[in-house]
């Protein structure tokens, strides 16, 4: 194992980190002052919003995945609600304003090396807004379960694929 990009050097007193057992892992450990290096996880929120049997899309500009389509999300800021989260990415990346109305699913899995480690997925309803694409997205729809386009991520098949064609939970 070697020690991770963001944790070569003591926060606190600059001494190169070492690796060294510590609170049942291998982490990050500085020789001079004690310090121990705890990767946080990185925490995405999504929100799946249904009408008339279709869910709302969007097509990513960046990558990776630049070209596919996944539900409208992002990072989680910190000190952020994943809930407001969610709702702020349907606004950048779709323009429209949706109310949280539940929790969906929380999904773990670390895609690529930029990616989420946790996705929360919400359920919204459309409040306002004007549906355009924005932000990381260069298109945005809606899509009927049984005619969906190239997805992007694990989390967005795994949402999708739990749904049947009358919008109705199978999971």
């Amino acid at each position: 194992m070697t020690l991770p990009e963001d944790a070569q050097y003591c926060p606190r007193c600059a001494t190169p980190l070492t690796l060294r057992p510590a609170f049942g892992g291998e982490r990050p450990v500085c020789p001079a002052c004690g310090y121990v290096h705890f990767r946080d996880p990185k925490v995405a929120a999504a929100v799946l919003i249904e009408q008339e049997e279709r869910v709302l899309l969007v097509r990513r500009y960046n990558v990776p995945q630049a070209g596919l389509w996944s539900l409208p999300a992002g990072f989680v800021d910190a000190g952020e609600d994943p809930a407001e989260a969610a709702a702020r990415e349907c606004l950048e990346e779709c323009g429209l304003r949706v109310r949280i109305v539940g929790l969906m699913d929380v999904i773990f899995g670390h895609e690529h090396p930029r990616g989420a480690d946790i996705v929360i997925v919400y359920r919204g309803e459309v409040e306002g807004g004007q549906m355009l694409a924005g932000d990381d997205a260069d298109a945005v729809a809606f899509f009927p379960l049984d005619e969906l386009p190239p997805l992007a991520f694990a989390a967005t098949r795994k949402v999708l694929s739990g749904r049947s064609a009358s919008g109705d939970r199978m999971l």
